[in-house]
């Protein structure tokens, strides 16, 4: 059981452990003719709310400096004498990642996700310990903090809070563990209800065991949007930095689309994938603030 104390001890971390990126061009021409009728803007995080170092979750990423695995386990204190020489830890948890998905598709789960607290409480068993869960959550955000470095996009605030002051709907469909909620509040200032994101529109792919881009993901925001506030999918805009993970589910669900070509870090546009012939954003944006500035301007 974990208590607000221990979030907000996470959240100081997040704090501590990151520091300011840039994003990288991409090229791309944004199309930011204003789009009518959108009462609810759903968003994916890693490559559009926050720039992301790897690209996107850090979860297996090779981005790295230094001794990631080692640094997160001296910053979890967990006991020095059972970190063993030389171990490889990314190689590790890939493993366990696979092997995870592997039993998830032979239940028929097509985009597996896993729980990485799950995973991480697995590795370090097979390593002699048994973290209680306040070591297991800091160890795991340790290390993904040093894999995955992120920083807010430019204007985030700004953003979020123009659209909630709009009476937009706002929120949150995303490949994502435990720890991004808390990366959001610390990015933030507040947590995501202060901010403006109605949580029961937030879908995030470890607490379904599923991951984009399967539609699945999609549907607990939608059912909300739909049960809560009377909006229907062609009343949603969806924005993503990826054709396939974002801009297609969000379609065939009958979302519009905005692609998010604001990094070159995350953008994915897919152009060698023949799943993704005929499949076009509605728009394109390369700023953040060219969601209040052009498409969904005030009143």
């Amino acid at each position: 059981m974990t208590t607000a104390a221990d979030d907000a001890r996470l959240i100081e971390r997040i704090r501590a452990l990151t520091s300011p990126l840039t994003p990288q061009p991409t090229g791309a021409a944004p199309s930011l003719d204003p789009m009518a009728g959108i009462r609810a803007v759903l968003f994916d995080v890693y490559g559009t709310l926050v720039i992301s170092g790897s690209g996107d979750i850090g979860l297996t990423a090779d981005t790295a400096t230094g001794e990631p695995f080692a640094d997160a386990w001296m910053a979890a204190e967990l006991p020095a004498t059972k970190l063993p020489a030389d171990f490889d830890g990314r190689a590790a948890l890939t493993a366990q990642i696979r092997a995870d998905h592997a039993r998830s598709r032979a239940r028929g789960v097509a985009q597996p996700e896993v729980d990485i607290l799950t995973i991480w409480q697995a590795l370090l068993a097979d390593l002699g310990l048994q973290p209680d869960v306040t070591q297991l959550r800091r160890f795991a955000l340790e290390y993904e903090l040093r894999v995955n470095p992120v920083w807010p996009m430019p204007a985030l605030r700004a953003v979020i809070a123009g659209l909630a002051d709009r009476g937009l709907v706002l929120g949150i469909v995303s490949n994502a563990q435990f720890y991004t909620p808390l990366m959001l509040h610390a990015f933030l200032g507040q947590p995501i209800d202060a901010a403006g994101f109605d949580p029961r529109c937030c879908a995030w792919s470890y607490r379904q065991g599923v991951a984009k881009p399967a539609t699945a993901v999609y549907e607990p925001a939608l059912a909300c949007l739909r049960e809560h506030h009377g909006i229907r999918p062609g009343q949603v805009l969806y924005i993503g930095n990826d054709m396939r993970n974002d801009v297609r589910p969000a379609q065939a669900l009958g979302c519009r689309t905005v692609l998010f070509a604001g990094d070159a870090r995350s953008l994915r546009l897919r152009e060698n994938d023949p799943d993704m012939q005929g499949i076009a954003p509605d728009r394109v944006v390369t700023l953040l603030g060219q969601l209040t500035s052009h498409l969904l301007p005030p009143a």
